[in-house]
């Protein structure tokens, strides 16, 4: 069972996963986790459902997808029948009014829907994945001195279920820099997963890059891919100016994580998402929420 934080009811609530039987097989059972490593993590098993979600013959899944998990597709631009493939409506688009952006520049709002782990005065060669497990950030970045630059800041980790909406986007106004590309497995990031495969952040196909925001510093974004993600899209453009709220970016089909860094003594996170954060739960949040506020 994962248990998630609601922010609104202060309550635990568990998550309906999305093929809950066939993770606890992949990951759980001696034959599953054989499958995985030889086939299911490699990037031809992703790469091949990536392209049957971009089939129409893929549409038949929606009206079930869409039941099964009772998504709210008022606060979605398009209907139901309209979109043209799996795919396209895995990455579609929410009305304006459906995120609103914060007025007051000084409050840290989240890049995503998702589940949402916060941890603040980071150790960059510890940090943490779940209990037990933590990685390096320079791993994380393919070896890059970047890393350096946010030692003792935070680090935050939105994992996207299947279910929920996946464009990314800017916390803030400011100039994004060139992306970084790492080849990498695809081992799903669902918490089933990531309590067994350590340094999973550190393996699967991931991208980052480096935001020149222009209220909270530099800010490091990193995307990991996972099983069935067909592919990370970047909609920005390096070195065009953007305002808060701008698309960064999309995932295709599969649930996938975005993790945030900022550097010390930028941010200080909520206390009710530090508090669960500790206590092992994540923090459902929504994209354009509030999750945090800048130190002045």
């Amino acid at each position: 069972m994962i248990l998630v934080y609601n922010r609104t009811t202060k309550s635990h609530e568990e998550e309906k996963v999305a093929g809950r039987k066939y993770l606890e097989w992949c990951y759980q059972s001696p034959a599953g986790k054989r499958l995985t490593e030889l086939l299911i993590k490699k990037k031809l098993c992703s790469k091949m459902y990536g392209l049957f979600c971009d089939t129409k013959l893929s549409t038949k899944k929606i009206p079930q997808f869409i039941e099964d998990f009772n998504i709210d597709m008022d606060i979605y631009s398009k209907e139901a029948s309209d979109f043209i493939t799996f795919n396209d409506f895995f990455a579609r688009t929410v009305l304006p009014n459906a995120r609103p952006i914060p007025d007051d520049i000084n409050k840290l709002m989240s890049p995503a829907d998702g589940r949402l782990f916060a941890y603040e005065n980071i150790d960059m060669n510890k940090i943490v994945q779940v209990k037990g497990i933590t990685y390096s950030l320079k791993e994380l970045l393919g070896g890059s001195n970047v890393a350096k630059d946010y030692d003792g800041g935070t680090c935050l980790i939105f994992r996207l279920c299947p279910t929920d909406y996946h464009r990314y986007h800017f916390i803030d106004s400011g100039t994004p820099g060139p992306n970084h590309f790492i080849r990498g497995n695809y081992y799903s990031v669902n918490p089933i997963a990531v309590d067994k495969i350590p340094k999973l952040f550190c393996q699967n196909k991931r991208e980052w890059s480096v935001f020149k925001s222009d209220n909270f510093d530099d800010v490091l974004y990193v995307e990991v891919g996972a099983t069935c993600v067909g592919s990370i899209i970047q909609s920005y453009t390096v070195g065009k100016h953007v305002n808060r709220g701008d698309e960064k970016g999309y995932f295709k089909f599969g649930g996938s994580t975005v993790i945030v860094f900022l550097k010390k003594g930028i941010v200080k996170i909520d206390d009710d998402i530090i508090n669960q954060t500790n206590l092992g739960y994540e923090t459902k949040v929504v994209m354009g929420e509030e999750i945090g506020t800048k130190i002045l």
